[in-house]
């Protein structure tokens, strides 16, 4: 015969902790890369939404732009021009403006 039997390699011997220390350091990784800064905006985006009060300037989610008038356990008044007020979720508003930004838009 021209061709050789192949024959497989015997088991690796397992070395216990050390072969499960390549998934520990993946999970480390992606705890301090991923999920820690993901919790910490999550944390930062709830206290913004908590200290929402009546005449912050805010955009949702969606880009709408305005003026809180009412705010609600759930839902919040937005002004988006002179009377015409809209009503979206509180945790659709996205980020709190500036004084002052809708004018000059």
């Amino acid at each position: 015969m021209w061709i050789s039997n192949a024959y497989a390699a015997g088991a690796a011997p397992d070395t216990g902790i050390a072969s499960f220390l390549p998934m520990i350091v993946i999970f480390v990784l992606f705890y301090f890369m991923l999920i820690r800064p993901q919790m910490k905006q999550a944390k930062q985006h709830k206290a913004m939404i908590d200290a929402l009060k009546v005449g912050d300037e805010v955009a949702t989610a969606a880009g709408i732009v305005g003026k809180v008038t009412k705010i609600g356990d759930n839902y919040v008044s937005i002004e988006i021009a002179a009377n015409t007020v809209v009503n979206v979720q509180r945790h659709t508003v996205q980020t709190l403006l500036p004084p002052g930004t809708i004018k000059s838009i």
